[in-house]
């Protein structure tokens, strides 16, 4: 992991799906991990297979768009010393609805998870960063952010946003490796949970995820997880203010 062994990062939405393949995966390769989600028994299980690699894990429980929660975040992470950042996986869908079907609630879980979460993780994390001379700050992004999905409109648009937000701390910070890292097309819950959609817009969001497991595009988080972590060990300032795909790490 060259500069990146025995130091520490913060991984948001660590208890499932990628964010758990890549608490796992950096724990492997020797860096001490703080990790959050917002459910206590499946992040500990995710702690549990960190564990044993010697290095430090630490649990936080809590939303990322809470700053008490980024705040102690923050804290672990100085505490295990070494802190060199951040990577934004945590992320709500809520498909099948159109917009307007939309309950308020799920709007702003969504926005929560992927945009004032980002936000958070900026106000509170980048000072610390730029006081220590650099860090590094991974936002994850997607596809959606660049097209208008029927049942996913509020997804797209957050992603949208959190991908405009993650670039503008790679215009105002330099000093601190940002970038934009886009997964691919991988099997998680939220895969299954579009596949299951209801709603208004369900018929057709339906149809767009079952078309990507038919035709044997998705990856497992681990592959995608272990191309994040060789662009990370790799040259990850050549993305800096870019945004890097599944495909750059393979």
């Amino acid at each position: 992991m060259g500069d990146l062994e025995g130091k520490t990062l913060i991984i948001t939405g660590a208890s499932m799906g990628i964010g758990r393949a890549l608490a796992v995966g950096l724990a492997e390769a020797g860096v001490n991990v703080v990790i959050n989600a917002r459910h206590e028994d499946s992040l500990r299980q995710a702690a549990e297979a960190c564990g044993g690699r010697g290095v430090q894990v630490r649990t936080v429980v809590g939303s990322a768009g809470d700053a008490r929660t980024v705040t102690r975040m923050s804290e672990e992470a100085l505490r295990l010393g070494g802190f060199r950042g951040f990577i934004h996986v945590a992320g709500v869908l809520h498909p099948g609805p159109t917009v307007w079907e939309l309950s308020e609630e799920h709007f702003r879980e969504i926005f929560e998870a992927s945009v004032l979460a980002a936000f958070q993780l900026i106000r509170v994390v980048v000072p610390i960063l730029r006081s220590q001379g650099g860090g590094i700050a991974v936002f994850f992004g997607s596809g959606a952010a660049e097209r208008n999905v029927p049942g996913i409109g509020a997804y797209c648009a957050a992603k949208a946003a959190e991908e405009r937000l993650a670039l503008q701390v790679a215009e105002e910070a330099p000093g601190i490796t940002t970038f934009v890292y886009r997964p691919g097309v991988v099997e998680t819950r939220m895969q299954q949970g579009a596949r299951e959609a209801r709603g208004g817009a369900s018929e057709e969001l339906r149809a767009i995820f079952h078309g990507f497991r038919d035709r044997g595009e998705l990856l497992t988080p681990e592959a995608s997880a272990r191309a994040l972590i060789n662009i990370l060990s790799g040259d990850p300032g050549r993305f800096q203010g870019r945004t890097a795909t599944a495909k750059d790490g393979m």
